[in-house]
């Protein structure tokens, strides 16, 4: 329990600073060793301000210094698989940022090397969405409250997207982002958690502003769509629909619908509240299911790590191997999007790796 971690960060934006860096150094015997953010100055700062001792002008010199135990992830997508399979190789645990990779052929390397280093723990940082609720939902769905699953919907309407002013963001950088969009993978992890995954997907995408402003003043074609809309049918024959929008600054919602021959269940992502019914009537009828305290998860991404490579502990959220179904999913759907065909799941050519 008291052993000593030494931990390297790579890439050090807002999500690292707010919960992974506090989140280590709030464990005892868990000293944050190592950082290399994207420039200098900005490693400097870090080191400044949370009194790293090492700075490191590149990630390879960082994965590479012999006096690290593990390798925290926080850069763009594009680096992901590099940085993984490179801290691997050279003996180190890994917590990743999400998304897991850029595609699908990524996400595979990852775990097959992953895979080759069966004591060194690997992880990546889970979606938030439903976390909270997550035991509330496993147990009343394995109890039979929704019955036979029928229609699931999942919906997420946002604004970041709807000036269309705004600057090409990394996210729609597609050399940064590869196939991710919007929050596409992130509730599809989540909805994943409790029901079946997709076994065939058809999708369309718009951008409904084609070109921005990169961060050098080019307006160029965006690289990932601001709209998404998915069919699909589930494992067992469930049918779902997703409806993503980055352009709504009206009417915003984060919700997961699940439509059974029994009840009916609605996770409201953004309250984290969980609303129910299991009589005949209308969405507006549904009634508040409470998560009791005892029940509900809370962020504990960085001490599931640590305790992982401490205590050998299982690794639930999340696991590269679920990493490679929402990537191999999120890679389908663009498939769709651009073919016009409806995409089997798993993907054929990964079929012999697994």
């Amino acid at each position: 329990m008291s052993k000593r971690i030494r931990i390297g960060l790579i890439g050090a934006g807002a999500n690292t600073r707010l919960r992974h860096i506090p989140g280590l150094l709030a464990i005892e015997g868990v000293e944050i060793a190592a950082v290399c953010n994207r420039r200098p100055e900005s490693t400097r700062a870090i080191a400044s301000e949370f009194k790293v001792p090492r700075c490191y002008e590149t990630w390879e010199l960082l994965v590479a210094d012999r006096d690290l135990d593990a390798v925290v992830i926080g850069t763009w997508p594009y680096l992901h698989c590099p940085i993984t399979v490179a801290a691997l190789q050279a003996g180190k645990h890994v917590l990743t940022e999400a998304r897991l990779s850029m595609n699908a052929a990524e996400a595979h390397h990852m775990h097959t090397v992953a895979k080759q280093h069966p004591r060194l723990i690997t992880q990546i940082v889970p979606s938030p969405f439903g976390l909270k609720g997550h035991e509330v939902m496993k147990q009343l769905i394995a109890a039979g409250y929704l019955g036979e699953l029928r229609e699931v919907r999942v919906c997420h309407f946002a604004p970041p997207l709807a000036d269309p002013d705004a600057p090409l963001s990394w996210r729609q950088d597609a050399i940064l982002s590869g196939f991710n969009m919007l929050t596409l993978g992130i509730l599809h992890e989540t909805l994943t958690r409790w029901v079946a995954a997709p076994v065939l997907v058809q999708a369309q995408v718009h951008a409904h502003f084609a070109t921005r402003i990169d961060p050098s003043g080019v307006q160029r074609p965006v690289g990932t769509p601001d709209s998404v809309q998915v069919l699909a049918v589930l494992a067992g024959g469930a049918r779902a629909t997703y409806h993503f929008s980055g352009v709504t600054p009206f009417g915003q919602a984060a919700t997961i619908q699940l439509f059974g021959s029994a009840g009916v269940l609605e996770y409201d992502l953004l309250a984290d509240r969980i609303r129910g019914s299991q009589a005949p009537g209308k969405l507006a009828d549904l009634a508040e299911i409470p998560i009791p305290a005892d029940k509900a998860r809370t962020w504990a991404v960085e001490a599931d790590f640590i305790a992982a490579i401490r205590e050998s502990r299982p690794i639930e959220f999340t696991t590269f191997e679920a990493g490679v179904a929402y990537m191999e999913f999120t890679e389908a759907v663009a498939r769709s999007a651009e073919s016009g065909e409806a995409i089997e799941l798993p993907l054929r050519e990964f079929m012999v790796a697994r």
